[in-house]
């Protein structure tokens, strides 16, 4: 294969690139939200989506050595040798032409606004501040001083604050944070307070109704998404389908209904019109040209939207799914949900990756969702289960 390089870039130029340019696939090294320690590989398609669970079933069954999985009897895949090796091309022209797709997305002109851009020491250190100073923003930048392990460490949209005091510090209009690799966004408004995935899904679904570009009048959020976003979408007339957790259960679920946005409240946005994959740096021009249209500060688009206070405990667990199935646990959650009543929810959900389920209380009053948890977890610690 002839490996094409983008340098440092970002998950949504990979997908970009990929779907653009004909390429067969396209591979990202990246620690996405996590430390530099958990770096991982992103495999994307032809399409420019995240490949299928099959496909990955398949390289990992490569990966341990089962051949037989992928028809092979004996031996190893054929490496290529002599003159059948593959070239490395030199491709960062391809992320420049990223930088210019995001640019001329742009209708307006940004001179006379002041930006923070949380860039989490990550990929869009770089391809932030090109895209918003070429539109003409004045920008303050922190977590661009990549040093290969500091990715994510205190900065960007998992440590929203930094941003949050940098917008108040410097009395600016609006920030923006990315993930290490960029396809997650959180806003900060004009009074340093947090606009998450849920306020920005609502702000750019009711852009694309009012232009008659909200196909069914409907979105697609994941069971994390606050109750509150339902309540603000409804009076608006737009309704809302959850997922499992994950973008890629997000975009699949658009893809069969024939949606247009979906999303995250942790900030992983896709725009159907404009991408196939999470772009926060994409997301951060459609909410800036939002501003612009209504002539607006984000705190105003963002305000039919009042979040319930949500409170999430990962608790680990001997045997996640017997935890999640024991009566006396699903009893207690259950108790909850009755004393919540229609004002909030409960949820309880088993991590994929860890030893852990999560117990999510939401309701009006913190104090109660607190106290809801620690029943919760006190019924899953009394059964044996904690391994604290």
């Amino acid at each position: 294969a002839d490996a094409y390089m983008l340098h440092v870039t970002t998950t949504p130029s990979v997908s970009f690139v990929t779907r653009n340019d004909g390429f067969d696939c396209g591979i990202m090294i990246t620690a996405s939200h996590n430390p530099f320690y958990d770096n991982g590989i992103k495999i994307i398609n032809r399409y420019g989506e995240k490949i299928d669970d099959d496909t990955v079933s398949l390289v990992e069954a490569y990966l341990d050595g089962d051949l037989s999985r992928l028809g092979i009897l004996s031996g190893d895949i054929p490496m290529a040798s002599r003159d059948e090796i593959g070239l490395i091309v030199d491709y960062v022209a391809g992320r420049n032409r990223y930088v210019g797709y995001l640019i001329s997305l742009a209708s307006h002109s940004y001179r006379d606004l002041r930006i923070g851009l949380d860039c989490a020491n990550g990929s869009s250190w770089m391809i932030a501040r090109a895209v918003f100073e070429a539109l003409g923003a004045q920008t303050f930048i922190i977590g661009a001083s990549p040093d290969g392990t500091n990715i994510n460490l205190n900065c960007g949209s998992t440590h929203i604050e930094s941003l949050c005091s940098l917008v108040r510090d410097k009395k600016l209009d609006v920030g923006f944070a990315f993930d290490g690799d960029a396809d997650r966004c959180i806003a900060v408004d004009e009074n340093g307070d947090v606009v998450d995935g849920d306020k920005i899904i609502y702000i750019l679904a009711n852009r694309l109704r009012e232009r008659g570009m909200l196909d069914k009048d409907t979105i697609v959020t994941t069971v994390m998404s606050n109750s509150a976003l339902d309540s603000a979408l409804s009076e608006i007339g737009i309704k809302n389908i959850r997922t499992d957790v994950g973008d890629r259960f997000v975009y699949e679920r658009m893809q069969k209904d024939g949606l247009r946005l979906g999303g995250e409240q942790s900030g992983h946005i896709i725009i159907k019109k404009h991408a196939t994959t999470g772009d926060g740096i994409l997301t951060a021009i459609i909410l800036t040209e939002e501003m612009r249209d209504k002539k607006s500060t984000l705190s105003a688009l963002a305000q039919p939207v009042s979040l319930y206070p949500q409170i999430t405990e990962s608790v680990k667990v001997t045997d996640r799914q017997a935890a999640m199935n024991d009566k006396a646990v699903l009893r207690a959650a259950s108790e909850v949900g009755n004393m919540i009543g229609g004002k909030g929810r409960v949820l309880l959900r088993e991590s994929g990756t860890e030893p852990v389920i999560r117990v999510m209380v939401e309701c009006p009053d913190a104090e109660k969702c607190e106290e809801y948890v620690r029943f919760i977890v006190s019924a899953v610690r009394k059964r044996g289960y904690c391994c604290d």
